[in-house]
């Protein structure tokens, strides 16, 4: 198995929890835990089928590590091609072909937000709060905010965000789509695996679908979106557990669709 320096792996039966290990500078990102994210995310385990994105201590992530930043006094082309690394590693969080469940707590700011945003579910427990303070910092975003974090709140308002260097509890940012839910304090983890097994649960070609091509459709304009759909809609009907699922439906064995959160 992959050992991490910075990053800890826990199989339960098809989902994978991976969990940031810096508590001590409130998970803050370096260059080597990037490279270790993306390299779990490009080769996840075999039998992995969702995963949990976990943390240690009271943050989920503070960002950019400002310490090793501070001390490199990278060019601006050692920068960019640092940012790179990051719109690699995050890449392969959204578009790796897995759901990825977002356990969130405590500081979720600047490239931590970025982090964030590359999952495709994120719960949130009341202490998450959410920021880009790169402007006080005298920096900018460098991984992936004015595209993942612009595309939710939308630009005009990531301006603002950072202009005006607001801080948005949970439930603003549940306005926002920031997050999906509130749970209670202490709730993250539980409920981040509980919609990981329900997820794992779906055929896999089916989640590789939702969760590489939607993202990709809204880039297209709606011809070329639709097209796409079509295409991937024809491909995800080829997979091996449509029949079953349809059998299920038309036995009445599947459970009927209601109304919930």
């Amino acid at each position: 198995m992959t050992t991490f320096r910075s990053l800890k792996l826990e199989m339960r039966d098809t989902v994978a929890i991976l969990t940031l290990a810096r508590p001590e500078r409130r998970n803050a990102i370096d260059e080597d835990t990037v490279m270790e994210i993306g390299r779990f995310f490009a080769d996840p385990p075999a039998e992995a089928r969702v995963v949990v994105l976990n943390s240690e201590g009271d943050h989920f992530c503070a960002g950019l590590d400002l310490e090793e930043h501070a001390r490199l006094r990278r060019t601006p082309a050692q920068f960019m091609r640092m940012c790179q690394k990051w719109h690699w590693a995050f890449d392969q969080i959204q578009y790796g072909g897995l759901p990825v469940i977002a356990a969130l707590r405590g500081a979720v700011v600047g490239g931590g937000l970025e982090l964030a945003a590359a999952c495709h579910t994120r719960v949130a427990e009341p202490s998450t709060f959410f920021a880009l303070p790169e402007g006080q910092r005298a920096i900018f975003t460098g991984g992936g905010a004015t595209v993942r974090v612009g595309r939710i709140i939308g630009p005009g308002r990531m301006v603002d965000m950072m202009l005006a260097a607001r801080t948005y509890d949970a439930a603003r940012g549940l306005d926002l789509g920031l997050c999906h839910e509130i749970v209670a304090p202490g709730a993250g983890l539980e409920r981040a695996i509980a919609i990981a097994e329900a997820a794992a649960k779906h055929a896999p070609l089916s989640n590789y679908a939702m969760v590489t091509a939607i993202g990709r459709i809204n880039d297209m304009s709606t011809t070329d979106g639709l097209f796409a759909e079509s295409l991937m809609a024809g491909i995800v009907q080829s997979g091996p557990e449509v029949a079953a699922g349809l059998d299920a439906f038309l036995s009445k064995k599947s459970s009927r669709l209601e109304p919930k959160d």
